[in-house]
């Protein structure tokens, strides 16, 4: 793998983890949740990611475990991956308490009215350490699919950062209102973004002298799994709850467009 090649993918996983950055400043201004922005949003996030993960994932990886594996193989291992992928991220999701889950989304004022006390940064604290555990994987799909293709991880990385936002939020509120600092509040909050390029270096470190076209198949297939397993199970129910359900699936609807168009456009 040459410099570029990392470099691309990297900046894409970067930037997508500051994103909870952007969130925290958000959560200082914000003395009420825009709850329809934050509907659409979120089905925006979503919409890109099952179209992505249907449309371009799914169809390299089996590509790719096809040209290498003969016979049935290849869609056994697609289905494997597939399923392993959100076996993995339903897992992390199992362990994570409801609260501090960052998948599970919390507006402004639900976060504003807990009580002024020491449990009130310990939420704040267990939330950075789940996000950083979610953004982990995270990091490695958005990198993954850079590498394969640049157009695919600016996508992926679009719709991370789309739902880092209120992740961001999720941890400084807390901690803000624990410490009074704003400074310290940010600081948690993008440290558990930085988690995403952690992970990229990871994937870089530990897949690139070992990335057969079978093992990339395998983990593009996993990353949508894992993309429509947090887009079924967390971003579209948030998405309905916290606006009209047409808010919802006008920005589910959006998101499919316009990852289908600049698909199209830039391939």
């Amino acid at each position: 793998m040459t410099m570029q090649q990392f470099i691309i993918p990297f900046v894409l996983t970067l930037v997508a983890g500051l994103a909870t950055g952007v969130g925290s400043a958000i959560a200082f201004v914000a003395k009420h949740t825009n709850r329809r922005l934050l509907s659409f949003s979120l089905g925006l996030s979503g919409g890109v990611m099952i179209y992505v993960s249907f449309v371009e994932l799914m169809p390299q990886g089996n590509d790719l475990l096809a040209g290498a594996i003969a016979g049935k193989g290849a869609e056994w291992i697609t289905l494997l991956a597939f399923f392993g992928g959100m076996a993995l991220i339903g897992l992390i999701d199992h362990l994570v308490p409801s609260f501090e889950n960052p998948h599970e989304a919390h507006s402004v004022e639900d976060l504003q009215q807990k009580p002024r006390e020491t449990k009130l940064m310990r939420v704040g604290l267990m939330s950075a350490l789940a996000i950083a555990i979610h953004n982990f994987p995270e990091g490695i799909a958005t990198f993954t699919a850079g590498m394969s293709d640049p157009t695919l991880g600016l996508a992926i990385a679009i719709a991370v950062a789309i739902h880092n936002i209120p992740e961001g939020i999720a941890v400084s509120v807390p901690i803000f209102y624990a410490t009074g600092s704003r400074r310290q509040a940010f600081y948690w909050s993008l440290l558990s973004g930085l988690a995403e390029p952690l992970g990229a270096l990871v994937a870089w470190l530990l897949l690139a002298s070992i990335l057969t076209p079978v093992l990339l198949g395998c983990v593009l297939i996993g990353v949508a799994g894992i993309m429509v397993y947090i887009s079924l199970d967390e971003l579209l129910p948030a998405a309905r709850e916290y606006g009209e359900a047409h808010t919802a699936i006008f920005g589910i609807v959006l998101g499919m467009a316009i990852m289908a168009v600049s698909l199209v456009a830039l391939g």
